[in-house]
């Protein structure tokens, strides 16, 4: 295995970890219901869940 020559300084590492940042995910909102969601996620509303503004399923009523 390849070993280090000489110790890389902070500044040198700092400079390549500055790359990893977090994103803030985009949040689109939903024109029949007005619920904020994630792109190309499904989401719950009321017991339905919804997928570009389609009902796709709905919660089970419990006895």
């Amino acid at each position: 295995m390849a070993h280090p020559k000489r110790k890389q300084s902070k500044t040198r590492r700092d400079k390549r970890r500055t790359h990893y940042k977090a994103e803030v995910p985009t949040v689109a909102i939903c024109q029949t219901t007005g619920e904020p969601h994630l792109y190309h996620r499904a989401y719950w509303h009321e017991g339905k869940l919804y997928y570009k503004g389609k009902v796709v399923l709905e919660k089970a009523e419990e006895v």
